[in-house]
């Protein structure tokens, strides 16, 4: 086993570590305990919420794919954006109807554009990650509980680059170990236990 293949193995092991401890499907509870502080809480309902966890893995694993060096700082920073404008949104009081839904169906379509796409232009991309992740953003800050909304929108932007930057490193090492169907492998894996988790759950 080469150097690389070992450090992918055990990113792949963390990785999997991380998804088994997230909360199921859709259901978002405990995820704003009193007493937390806000940036903590923040930090956390990105990841203990297995369809945001999912969706920005699948995002970070797109931006492999797509194959420049642009896609890795380009797709991240556009979920970002567009996840913080959702919030901004829900904050105002703005509905976005279907939100769940919204990101359930995120899981699901970018982890399918990871596995089965020949290729992915940056604008198909950037485009993608930048429609779901306004659904994100907006759950995020409609679960906000009395925490003061900077610190909170803090967390969970930190929690989002850390899940992207997380999934680039695993699937650059695929890449670098010669090993690129395992990009598609985690892509396809994603999409079908989320499909086949809210077909059972629901």
């Amino acid at each position: 086993m080469t150097r690389n293949s070992r450090w992918l193995l055990c990113g792949s092991m963390a990785t999997a570590a991380c998804l088994t401890s997230t909360q199921l499907a859709m259901a978002h509870p405990g995820h704003v305990v009193p007493g937390d502080s806000a940036w903590f809480a923040g930090a956390m309902h990105p990841l203990m919420g297995l369809d945001h966890l999912l969706a920005m893995f699948a995002s970070g694993l797109l931006a492999v794919r797509i194959g420049t060096r642009r896609a890795l700082w380009i797709v991240p920073a556009s979920f970002v954006v567009w996840m913080v404008l959702g919030g901004v949104l829900a904050f105002a009081g703005v509905p976005l109807p279907h939100a769940e839904w919204g990101i359930a169906l995120s899981v699901i379509v970018l982890g399918l554009a990871v596995a089965v796409l020949p290729s992915v232009p940056l604008p198909v991309g950037v485009g993608l990650v930048g429609l779901f992740a306004l659904f994100h953003g907006h759950a995020h800050v409609a679960e906000l509980g009395g925490h003061a909304v900077l610190p909170y929108m803090t967390g969970f932007v930190l929690a989002t680059m850390t899940l992207h930057a997380a999934a680039i490193a695993v699937g650059v090492l695929a890449l670098k170990s010669r090993q690129p169907r395992f990009v598609r492998f985690a892509g396809a894996a994603i999409a079908t236990s989320f499909a086949a988790l809210l077909i059972f759950v629901s």
